[in-house]
């Protein structure tokens, strides 16, 4: 006889709800699913948090100018005013402190440092180029009065340049250049030398040309001639050294300098950095690690809005040039500017007006060249019939010129 209504029929093993089986398979296949579904959000979770991490870590690498920007904000009503939206101006701060991890090798620290390195970064509005303009160290300025470290204040004086830093730190050099070129400081960067060195080391070294070969007891650099990929202790010795390379002054250790930059500049373009996270890690790595910046660039993305910016200019619009200068009338060591010719350059950063370079520029021969400081001078281009003045030509270079030829 049939079952009675309501009866129940025992379920075989393993048959689940249905006869053949799909009701346990169902089961186990949800089953399966929400362990792989708890296995990949604990994935995502881990990648979230290291990410996270390496953030943080990055983040935490920046040392923000908090003294600089107090400072600053007491002499705001002095400072220039920005003439066009977009356009921004940093000033980027070689320090020679002996303090820190890996700078104690470069000399004994006395408590005190200087700028043995200032670039007037000037980046066009819809970043359209950028102009680099080498600051001698030497060259003779007003200094304002600045604040000590130990809380006491200078008073207003004509000195080399590098008294700025020296005296009042980044806010004293940035005021200081305010007033010499009437150019607003957007932001500041300061570097020292372990930094450096790691970010040329972070891009796996740094291509330039040498025209005879190097020998520097001093610096312990030894280098042929032609193309050379420098480290970051070769980089290093490579753009500080004097007495060895070229003419032994000043002007040509900025020209090396530059040239070098420009050459980074192409490594880093070439090589895809900027667009590649597995190696623009080790770069932000290096580069944070070693950085001291205004507030509003001390965090990844306040870097990360200013290199965004960068990443479409071409090596042809990335120029280099130092400030038109020749020798102080009274001292052949040291540097005054050439004028009009510089106040024609400030006015061109000012207004955001597009700055021309060229190699074949002649030196300047009006006056001769005293010591081991050579004048540098602009030309005006040629004078042909047109609706617009033609504009000055100042010498220079861009970082798609090769010194290989």
């Amino acid at each position: 006889m049939g079952d009675s209504k309501g009866s129940r029929r025992p379920l075989g093993p393993g048959t689940g709800a249905s006869a053949d089986g799909r009701g346990l398979i169902r089961r186990r296949r949800r089953r399966w699913l929400r362990y792989g579904a708890a296995a990949a959000a604990l994935l995502v979770a881990g990648a979230g948090l290291a990410g996270w991490a390496l953030y943080a870590k990055l983040d935490g690498n920046i040392t923000a100018d908090e003294a600089a920007a107090a400072e600053l904000e007491r002499y705001a009503k002095e400072r220039p005013t920005s003439l066009v939206k977009d356009a921004q101006n940093i000033l980027l701060i070689g320090s020679d402190s002996r303090a820190g991890d890996g700078n104690a090798a470069y000399g004994r620290d006395s408590g005190t440092e200087r700028s043995d390195t200032v670039i007037l970064l000037h980046l066009a509005a819809g970043r359209r180029s950028a102009t680099a303009v080498s600051l001698p160290r030497d060259l003779m300025v007003d200094v304002p009065a600045c604040l000590k470290p130990d809380g006491t204040r200078t008073e207003p004086m004509f000195a080399m340049f590098n008294y700025a830093f020296e005296t009042g730190g980044s806010a004293c050099t940035i005021r200081t250049v305010e007033k010499l070129t009437g150019v607003r400081i957007d932001h500041h960067m300061v570097v020292d030398f372990s930094g450096f060195k790691e970010m040329v080391d972070a891009v796996d070294g740094v291509q330039v040309c040498l025209t005879a070969p190097v020998e520097d007891k001093a610096a312990k650099l030894r280098l042929p001639a032609g193309r050379v990929t420098l480290d970051g202790e070769q980089a290093l010795a490579y753009v500080r050294a004097r007495k060895s390379l070229g003419n032994g002054s000043d002007t040509d250790r900025m020209d090396r300098q530059q040239r070098f930059l420009g050459a980074l500049v192409n490594k880093v373009q070439s090589t895809d950095v900027l667009l590649n996270p597995a190696k623009l890690y080790p770069v932000l790595d290096a580069a944070t690690s070693s950085l001291t910046t205004d507030p509003d660039l001390a965090s990844l993305r306040g870097l990360y809005e200013l290199v965004r910016g960068l990443r479409d200019i071409s090596t042809e619009n990335v120029q280099f040039m130092t400030v038109p200068r020749e020798s102080y009338v009274y001292n052949a060591n040291r540097d005054q500017l050439v004028e009009p010719e510089a106040e024609k350059l400030f006015e061109r950063l000012r207004t955001d007006t597009p700055v021309v370079v060229s190699q074949e520029l002649p030196m300047k021969t009006s006056s001769p060249e005293p010591g081991d400081h050579g004048p540098y001078g602009v030309r005006e281009a040629s004078r042909e019939v047109s609706p617009t003045p033609p504009a000055p030509t100042f010498r220079g270079n861009t970082a798609a010129e090769d010194g290989c030829g």
